[in-house]
């Protein structure tokens, strides 16, 4: 580990361990965390990150490698004395699934203990029906469980699931039968999967569980304070203040589809005039529209072609739209909360991110920046995985992070 990663990880390590009696489980997270950010630590490096004594890293470290946790990698040898030997999480150490019901699709994963997905089930639609979804998920279910050896299946500690926290909401924009909406009102996703497993079931909107997903495994483990933008059929968000996901009050804060796009006001004739909210110019169910207007599949909006004749013409006028209108957000982010940075990202292809956040902060430059500090704005690193992994991140962090809630960022 060299330097600048020795000195990374020391600053966002926290809690550290303890040496009292009683800290066994505790100071195991600790260490575990501690090589999770780091990619792999020699028990010195962890000994002294953690603050724990040498020999209690080494009773913990050999605890941990014989419940499979933790492995071995190939010596290091330095000019001097004996070659060190880095430990590493093993990536059968842990297993979990996460489910993302979306309006457009459901995406379920199989993580491994390092994050990594080995296996992904998706199904597609144009709007999810309960009584065929839930079926479906169960099916799947199964699937992803049996696909682990018999003898790692005793590893899969659990299911995060990701989803809108309204289903139902918005029919007539999507262009969907009001009676189909409905049929989601009052169904408790959480309940309906939970009689489908013996597994632990756990709950996130999906948004925040995409920004879980960016502030753990992504940009996020070096941003202290961010907003997070996901641009799906509605755009929505997440925000991190001080390494912390903020759900507030209503489980709301930083959804970003919700702001107004101007000012509200009362007209002559007493008629209010209602400015639209940033979902309606910069959600790709616009982009949707405008291909299906044209001939064109929509489908193409989460993929290659969307900058690809016949449809880019089409994608490039969504974005002069857009990009205006989440640089009005952003700014506003910005000034009322003084961020680090600004994250989007998305469920479309990595080149029309890459032409989103061009736009975006060519809008940026049109505002006048004195008296607040122009926020970086930054390429979401995950995709259309970060809902799912996301979910599927919280089992893993209740039963392996030193801190139980998931929410709170092991950082500065």
């Amino acid at each position: 580990m060299n330097a600048a990663t020795a000195a990374s990880t020391e600053q966002r390590l926290k809690p550290r361990g303890s040496n009292h009696v009683g800290m066994r489980q505790f100071n195991e997270r600790v260490v575990l965390q501690a090589i999770r950010l780091s990619g792999s630590l020699a028990k010195a490096d962890i000994a002294r990150l953690t603050k724990l004594t040498p020999q209690t890293v080494q009773i913990i470290i050999a605890r941990l490698e014989a419940d499979g946790l933790v492995t071995k990698l190939a010596p290091v040898r330095g000019k001097v004395g004996q070659p060190s030997v880095p430990m590493a999480l093993n990536p059968d150490g842990a297993f979990s699934i996460g489910i993302k019901i979306g309006r457009r699709s459901l995406d379920m994963l199989l993580l491994d203990f390092t994050g990594q997905v080995r296996e992904r089930l998706s199904l597609a639609y144009a709007f999810p029906d309960p009584a065929t979804l839930f079926p479906e998920i169960e099916t799947r279910l199964r699937q992803l469980e049996q696909s682990l050896p018999p003898k790692l299946r005793s590893r899969l500690h659990g299911v995060g699931m990701a989803a809108p926290l309204s289903l139902e909401g918005w029919p007539s924009v999507l262009g969907i039968d009001p009676q189909l909406a409905a049929r989601w009102a009052g169904i408790d996703l959480r309940e309906r999967v939970v009689a489908m497993t013996d597994l632990p079931v756990e709950f996130v909107k999906d948004t925040a569980a995409a920004c879980v997903a960016e502030l753990v495994a992504g940009r996020g483990r070096s941003l202290r304070s961010f907003l997070y933008v996901f641009v799906d059929t509605f755009i929505g968000g997440g925000l991190v203040i001080d390494s912390h996901l903020r759900a507030g009050l209503n489980g709301n804060a930083g959804a970003v589809g919700s702001l107004p796009l101007g000012l509200a006001s009362v007209g002559r004739t007493g008629r209010s005039g209602v400015p639209e909210q940033l979902l309606s110019q910069a959600s790709l169910v616009s982009l949707e529209a405008s291909f299906t207007a044209h001939g064109l599949d929509p489908t193409a909006a989460v993929d290659a072609r969307a900058l690809q004749k016949p449809w880019a013409t089409h994608t490039d006028k969504w974005l002069r739209t857009a990009a205006p209108a989440v640089a009005f957000a952003a700014n506003s982010a910005a000034c009322l909360l003084d961020l680090d940075g600004i994250i989007i990202d998305g469920s479309f292809s990595r080149e029309l991110l890459h032409e989103v956040i061009k736009a975006v902060n060519a809008s940026l430059d049109l505002y006048d920046w004195e008296g607040v500090a122009r926020p970086q704005l930054l390429e979401g690193t995950i995709g259309s995985d970060a809902r799912a992994m996301g979910g599927a991140l919280l089992p893993l962090y209740a039963n392996f992070a030193p801190d139980r809630d998931l929410f709170l960022k092991l950082g500065a």
